[in-house]
């Protein structure tokens, strides 16, 4: 009988229709939910070509407008004709309920099997409503706050058509000078953990099949953080010790919290590039941690394996990637172009195809995409939820809390709200685009509430504004063209003439919001151009500074820790930015943040972190000794530690205190501690506990987060805070291969940051 694909086309669409009619997607899906999904995919399975299994594992950028003419020749024509044969899966950077529905429409009603398409966007901090920078939200230490803020992105970007983000960014990162740690959580392998899960649940909610929700990218797997001298896309080499104990624990919490999709990383790991890395992603990934998702490569990754000197070319590429378990294609054509000449080839399996294809339908089905394929394209409600006042007010609260206080002298801190003269200087203050900082590719510029509308909505004081100098010149939105202000002090002048007859000087200063990100390294941590010399120019003719810091990454700022009085860690905040930094300053908030990164005194100490070994010669007793670890010409500790940060409340610790000081397996040590509010302002505190195993079958950190309470204290409150030690906060993996607690002597040290606790002893006796 020969094939008519009308009837053909008929039968599956009414297919598809039955299939999709009772479903019911959550988040968690029961055994039987799972059972049911996974018997329409084999179904439809069954009914598809082997291209049309490869097709799904196909994404494309978007290729032409949607409202122009249709492409006629060249690789956008090309791309055309693949959609329409139903050989494409995943759609990219397209965005708006119009255009989404018009490539949704092909996809569903011109191809053979009617297979509707995901679409995926780089929703990193927002869309059109910005958050702060994902490293300034860790700074909150809030996961329900950071939640919150995930899911407004989310609700604002699947208004627009969007159903799936390459976020979060749960790489762990120690060194400063690595642009993308604006992306993630910081150094911190249990707190990227804890962030890891509050977005993942904050972007898909408690329902996939919602069109409120979409779909979360665990990336980049893995190691892209401890990429070599902080250079973007560079080698990772790391141990087993490393790679199981910090770079993993974020990415298994990802799996535990139901993260649906994951993306691999553009370095080679230990020689072998993540997107070709088997031991990765099947034998870890999907093996041991059973993951059922799937993994996309990062942009052309696949083929950037030739580079990387791991493939002799394109058809090679696909065939190392597709073995070692890599799913989707995005933008490298290697799969589309290979895969079928390597299947009939006997170089890769049909059944690994088979299993990439059932993986991506199956999210579709949890999408709810058979049932309504066109649930994003409502141009009605685009119109009615992007940029609504409750995404702004949501952005706001998280703002402030991201906010973190490093110093306040002389409680320069909160201002006076009247009878005050007020000098604002740096470029920064009255720029609308920077503060929505760098992966905001769905937002406009000038979008941003500035400093100088911020501070100007307080209207008691004078405020006198000078820009002081330009940090950056000639800037483009990707800033590939963008020269750095080194030279120019002619704006100085001005500067220094509002500082001399202001009360107290506010100077914003620090990065650009295009200075971090991907492709951003920078080997000098400091203000970048002539912002330093402004700084001390100012300096000589009012001390009374509160240095504001906007910047993406932790900086080496030595001569402002000793020299200026108020410093405000206020990173690059998103869409309400100036609203939240003004509010702080002006004490309407009380600051609470913490560093979720190491600050370092000077760039050649990077990378830096707290959790670090104790080595064999920590110290010497002789005095005029050189042989220990360190350095010659800087002290070893930070400028600011991990955990730090001020309030305008006076918390103390006291009576630190255990149950017991030993316990075994199946039993547990109550730690307890004082905590008080010495002042008259009601204020908050991330109350933390580290651990430190002092003797072990590897050799471990001098102290290990494990466990933190945000704590909210009345005037003159106390509290009593209190944490359990089990035998699993003691697991590592050892040297037997294996997560374990192994049975020693252990600290517990407790306090408002890394480098300011009370310290106990106990002891873990394994049976």
């Amino acid at each position: 009988m020969k094939f008519n694909p009308i009837i053909y086309s008929l039968l599956i669409t009414l297919f598809i229709a039955l299939i999709g009619c009772d479903s019911k997607k959550t988040n968690s899906f029961s055994s039987k939910d799972k059972d049911s999904i996974d018997s329409k995919v084999d179904s439809i399975l069954k009914l598809m070509t082997l291209e049309e299994k490869i097709g799904q594992m196909n994404q494309y950028n978007g290729f032409w407008e949607i409202t122009g003419p249709t492409p006629k020749e060249g690789q956008a024509a090309k791309k055309y004709e693949d959609l329409k044969k139903g050989h494409v899966g995943s759609m990219l950077n397209v965005k708006g309920a119009k255009e989404v529905y018009a490539l949704q429409k092909i996809a569903v009603e011109e191809t053979r099997l009617g297979i509707p398409l995901l679409f995926g966007f780089d929703v990193i901090h927002g869309y059109k409503t910005i958050s702060p920078i994902p490293l300034a939200e860790a700074a909150s230490w809030d996961l329900e706050a950071i939640k919150e803020s995930a899911k407004i992105a989310a609700e604002e970007a699947s208004a627009v058509g969007i159903n799936w983000t390459f976020a979060p960014m749960v790489d762990i990162s120690r060194d400063a000078r690595w642009g993308r740690v604006m992306e993630g959580a910081g150094e911190d392998p249990f707190l990227g953990s804890k962030i890891a899960e509050a977005r993942i649940k904050g972007f898909q909610g408690d329902d996939l099949s919602s069109n409120k929700t979409v779909l979360a990218c665990a990336k980049h797997f893995a190691g892209y953080g401890f990429a070599e001298s902080g250079r973007d896309y560079n080698t990772v080499d790391v141990s087993e010790q490393t790679l199981q104990n910090i770079i993993l624990p974020p990415f298994k919490a990802s799996v535990d919290a139901g993260v649906r999709t994951f993306m691999n990383s553009f370095n080679d790991l230990n020689g072998i590039p993540a997107t070709g890395n088997k031991f990765l992603q099947r034998d870890i990934l999907k093996d041991d941690w059973q993951f059922d998702g799937f993994i996309v490569s990062d942009w052309g990754s696949i083929n950037e394996m030739i580079p990387h000197g791991y493939a002799k070319d394109s058809k090679n590429a696909a065939e190392i990637a597709i073995n070692a378990g890599s799913d989707m294609d995005m933008e490298s054509y290697a799969y589309i172009d290979h895969l079928k000449q390597l299947v009939e080839e006997g170089k890769v399996k049909e059944s690994d195809i088979e299993d990439a294809a059932r993986r991506i339908l199956r999210t579709k089905f949890e999408l709810g995409l058979f049932e309504n394929p066109y649930k994003y394209c409502d141009e009605s409600y685009e119109k009615a939820t992007v940029g609504k006042k409750e995404f702004q007010d949501g952005v706001l609260d998280i703002a402030k809390k991201s906010i973190v206080l490093l110093k306040n002298d002389n409680n320069l801190l909160p201002l006076q709200k009247s009878g005050k003269k007020i000098a604002l200087i740096g470029a920064l203050a009255n720029d609308k685009t920077s503060p929505l900082g760098s992966w905001r590719i769905g937002a406009d510029d000038e979008s941003a509430i500035s400093v100088l509308e911020g501070m100007n909505a307080y209207e008691g004081n004078q405020l006198f504004y000078a820009k002081g100098a330009d940090v950056v010149i000639g800037r483009t939105q990707f800033m590939w063209e963008t020269k750095i202000n080194d030279t120019d002090k002619s704006e100085f002048s001005k500067a220094i003439e509002v500082a001399k007859k202001a009360d107290v000087v506010v100077m914003v200063l620090g990065e650009h919001g295009l200075q971090s990100g991907e492709g951003r390294s920078r080997s000098d941590l400091g203000l970048p151009g002539v912002q330093q010399d402004l700084l001390e120019a100012v300096y000589k003719v009012n001390k009374n500074i509160v240095l504001v810091l906007n910047n993406g990454r932790p900086l080496a700022i030595p001569w402002a820790k000793e020299n200026i009085p108020a410093i405000v860690e206020a990173w690059h905040l998103g869409t309400q930015s100036g609203n939240a930094i003004a509010q702080v300053l002006y004490g309407d908030y009380n600051p609470s943040g913490k560093l979720p990164m190491t600050f370092p005194r000077n760039v050649g100490q990077v990378p830096l972190y707290y959790n670090y070994k104790n080595t064999g010669r920590p110290s010497m007793n002789e005095p005029e000794s050189v042989f220990w670890s360190h350095y010659i010409d800087e002290q070893n500790t930070p400028l600011f530690a991990f955990g730090h940060g001020l309030s305008y409340s006076k918390f103390e610790y006291s009576n630190l205190s255990l149950s017991k000081k030993s316990f075994q397996n199946n039993e547990k040590i109550e730690v307890s501690i004082t905590l008080k509010n010495n002042s008259n302002i009601k204020g908050k505190e991330v109350v933390q506990l580290y651990i430190r195993d002092l003797i072990a079958s590897l050799t471990r950190p001098v102290k290990e987060l494990k466990a933190f309470e945000l704590v909210e204290l009345k005037p003159q409150e106390a509290r009593v805070i209190t944490f359990i030690i089990d035998e699993k906060m003691l697991e590592f993996y050892s040297a037997n291969s294996k997560w374990e607690a192994e049975s020693g002597e252990f600290k517990v040290f407790v306090g408002g940051s890394s480098d300011n606790v009370m310290e106990e002893n106990f002891q873990f006796l394994k049976k």
